[in-house]
């Protein structure tokens, strides 16, 4: 049956067309009959206790005019099936706000993807943490001395970056012969008052590239290979990655494997692991993209896999919701 879903989002006039993520979710929900509705994260508001949302009426298509939007409506968040939170980094405090309006949403009646209590706690790059075993030596810290004692320790090679970052700003490849290293060391951060986080620097980025590996309930879906430039540290498409086919491969496999049980406990069901040299070094939990690219690769529709097990999901809500009423 169709659902009603939510998209809380950037407006859908800055959508890339050929690339967003969230908007391939929404060409599936239309190809499958749903009721979509879009809003920002200032139209969430609370009455009460009770979260409710301020929104429009979406339909989308592959054209120069890609969206329409009709019928603004105001709903409390339990008359959806389903909120996908898809609000594009930075996390600021209007995104952890939202969270914790989202966060007041009944899980027993509304699936929100991803969980909100599991957006707040994951940071993008500290999240990683939790595995030690697939992760590269790595050290957060403000103190500069000590970022250059853990470089030393590394051979005199690493990389530097912004906690709060996106799309590879704030990323530096840092050398101890480096004249600008301890200038570098002050602005990331901020003359020892902000942490950053330092990693080893894996060569692996320049004859392998970066593996974006995208993750459904723990279950590898697909991956693309993002090859920096010759001139660049950064794979990211955003700085001129060049995009490239990658397999899911049996070490891809073995750190879902590992991840599955965190992931799930922590409600993070649709994430982006990057990969360099089989070592995990971000999970892209706040709105992961790299869907596209992987449809157009491999000809696949990860998409609508995506909405298949969204309407499972909901599905066993509303079973167990007609249960209880029932009862």
């Amino acid at each position: 049956m169709p659902l009603r879903l939510l998209y809380v989002m950037d407006p859908l006039a800055r959508v890339l067309v050929d690339k967003d993520t969230t908007f391939a979710f929404l060409l599936e929900g239309e190809r499958r009959g749903h009721e979509q509705r879009q809003c920002g994260v200032a139209d969430l508001f609370l009455e009460q206790s009770v979260p409710h949302a301020r929104t429009r009426r979406v339909h989308v298509r592959r054209a120069a005019i890609h969206y329409t939007l009709s019928d603004e409506r105001s709903f409390p968040l339990g008359t959806f099936d389903v909120v996908f939170m898809r609000k594009d980094p930075p996390f600021d405090l209007s995104y952890y706000f939202a969270t914790q309006v989202l966060g007041l949403a009944d899980p027993a009646v509304t699936l929100v993807v991803n969980d909100p209590r599991g957006l707040r706690e994951a940071n993008e790059k500290l999240y990683a943490l939790h595995f030690p075993e697939l992760i590269p030596e790595s050290l957060v810290s403000a103190d500069p001395a000590r970022l250059k004692a853990f470089m030393d320790r590394l051979g005199g090679e690493m990389i530097v970056k912004p906690l709060d970052g996106c799309g590879g700003a704030g990323v530096f490849h840092l050398h101890r012969g480096d004249r600008n290293l301890n200038a570098i060391l002050e602005l990331s951060t901020l003359n020892g008052t902000r942490m950053v986080m330092a990693q080893r620097y894996l060569p692996a980025v320049r004859s392998d590239g970066d593996k974006r590996l995208i993750v459904l309930a723990g279950e590898p879906l697909g991956a693309i290979r993002r090859v920096p430039q010759e001139d660049e540290t950064r794979g990211n498409i955003h700085v001129g990655g060049r995009v490239e086919r990658a397999a899911v491969d049996a070490r891809d496999r073995e750190i879902c494997r590992r991840m599955a049980p965190r992931l799930e406990a922590d409600g993070l069901y649709f994430v982006g692991l990057d990969i360099i040299g089989g070592l995990v070094t971000e999970v892209n939990v706040t709105s992961p993209t790299g869907v596209q690219e992987i449809d157009r690769l491999d000809g696949a529709c990860l998409e609508a896999q995506v909405l298949d097990w969204v309407e499972a999901r909901a599905a066993r809500l509303g079973r167990a919701t007609a249960a209880t009423a029932r009862s």
